[in-house]
């Protein structure tokens, strides 16, 4: 496999400033403007392959390591690092699954809903497709030490990535009561050095920027540039499992919107190197709880306008936010954040892919996630997010019946399995203490547990009754 990083670059996602820096300078942040940074590559120099059919070879040498997994089998789309430094734990070996009965659910016919089961990889989420890419940046780079701000995800991630390595320490800012201890008990496990403050996701994220550029350790959060870059290929592979066919939606939750920017970029590289004929629409759908994106892009009408943003309009709505004390609650708390990093680069996603945004009240979320469940894929409750979206959307007629559509699974059932037994629990007590507070008011879809006594007729008797 060549080295191409001498083609890879930096720069300025800001049209009026788009400076420049070399791949192996640390910024999450432009030096000229303070904008958002962008993976960028002079592709006329470099090996793109002529169809994205090419990448099946790849799978006659799944043996060799890059080829095993589902970021680096796709290299030539994202050729910023040597091969020599690639640190990969077989992540993005995912599932592109189609449920009919989900389908049927969302309003959609047979055949037309597939589900990007990102539960999968090796740390239970999506997260794995990222942080491959930003710890191999880190690696390249010569870092000891890499941190995050997490809701969960990114600190299983990261910590995973440092334990199985042993290249870096994991330092990790959790919000307090605000990660769910399947989260929690990875980060612990794993080894990670791990700081839960007073306050939520927004503030953990605040000061490990600021603890990051103090004490020089490596940000691997989606505020970094190369994190979006991995996960660029969750898109890869759900063409690959389409057989290379562009569906007609892509809907995925919006937390910190690293995934939809992520998807937008994709498409918009596959698109200018014309290994596409068209994108997709993309659905991003927000918890009710932390719908700044909504607020936005649907209420107030902000756009990408070719990068000319009105940012006065996001800095009033923050600081609205914090003359109201609003804070984000969501039983998704994978998505539960009230100032997305990726705000920007979403914004030019949405313009890309003619996309949407809607919100949906932990009630829709969890009744979808239990839909998803009944037929076979377990999720958190902000994968389900995505279910609950595109329902809505077709409901309200904007994705058709017979528009072929995927939607993100983000994570796996057992990252939050109180959410999943509170849900269908007997015990209203626990229900009303996990759910009832977050405005949840019945679990319409729920799989209780059977009580019997230990008697082998009275458990036949209830086995019959309930078959």
């Amino acid at each position: 496999m060549k080295t191409n990083t001498d083609q890879a670059f930096q720069r300025c996602l800001a049209p009026d400033c788009g400076a420049t820096y070399d791949i192996g300078e640390v910024l999450t942040a432009c030096k000229s403007c303070g904008g958002l940074l962008d993976i960028a590559y002079d592709w006329d120099q470099l090996p793109v392959p002529k169809t994205l059919r090419e990448f099946e070879k790849k799978w006659s040498r799944r043996n060799e390591p890059l080829c095993r997994s589902g970021v680096w089998r796709f290299h030539d789309l994202l050729p910023f690092a040597p091969p020599e430094k690639i640190v990969t734990i077989g992540e993005g070996q995912t599932i592109l699954a189609p449920s009919d009965g989900v389908a049927k659910y969302i309003g959609l016919n047979p055949g037309q809903l597939f589900l990007q089961y990102e539960g999968m990889n090796p740390s239970g989420s999506f997260k794995d497709n990222g942080m491959t890419a930003a710890f191999t940046h880190a690696h390249t780079i010569g870092a000891k030490r890499a941190a995050c701000a997490s809701t969960g995800n990114t600190s299983a991630s990261l910590a995973l990535y440092c334990g199985v390595s042993k290249l870096m320490q994991a330092v990790i800012f959790i919000g307090s009561g605000k990660i769910s201890y399947g989260k929690l008990s990875q980060a612990l496990d794993y080894g990670a050095l791990t700081l839960q403050i007073a306050g939520d996701f927004d503030d953990a994220m605040l000061r490990v920027r600021q603890v990051s550029e103090q004490l020089g350790i490596y940000l691997v959060n989606s505020v970094n540039p190369f994190r979006l870059e991995g996960q660029k290929t969750i898109m890869y592979r759900v063409l690959e499992g389409l057989d290379w066919e562009v569906p007609d939606w892509i809907v995925v939750p919006g937390g910190n919107l690293g995934n939809s920017s992520a998807f937008g970029k994709a498409f918009m590289e596959l698109k200018e190197l014309g290994l596409i004929d068209r994108v997709p629409r993309l659905g991003i759908i927000n918890a009710a709880g932390a719908n700044t994106l909504y607020q936005l892009f649907e209420v107030n009408g902000q756009r990408w306008n070719d990068g000319d943003i009105d940012r006065g309009a996001a800095a009033n709505y923050y600081e609205e936010l914090d003359k109201s004390h609003r804070r984000a609650s969501t039983i998704a708390s994978a998505i539960e954040i009230n100032r997305p990093v990726n705000y920007q680069k979403c914004l030019r996603a949405l313009d890309i892919c003619d996309g949407v945004v809607r919100e949906v009240t932990d009630q829709q979320i969890l009744d979808a996630k239990a839909q998803v469940g009944a037929h076979g894929l377990g999720c958190e409750p902000a994968s389900a997010a995505s279910v609950a979206g595109a329902k809505m959307l077709s409901a309200e007629g904007v994705i058709a019946p017979s528009d072929r559509v995927v939607c993100i699974l983000t994570g796996h059932q057992l990252k939050d399995p109180t959410a999943t037994v509170a849900y269908h629990t007997t015990d209203q007590d626990e229900f009303n203490r996990v759910l009832g507070s977050r405005g949840v008011q019945r679990a319409e879809f729920a799989n209780r547990a059977v009580a019997v006594a230990n008697d082998l007729q009275e458990i036949v008797q209830a086995i019959q009754l309930n078959s």
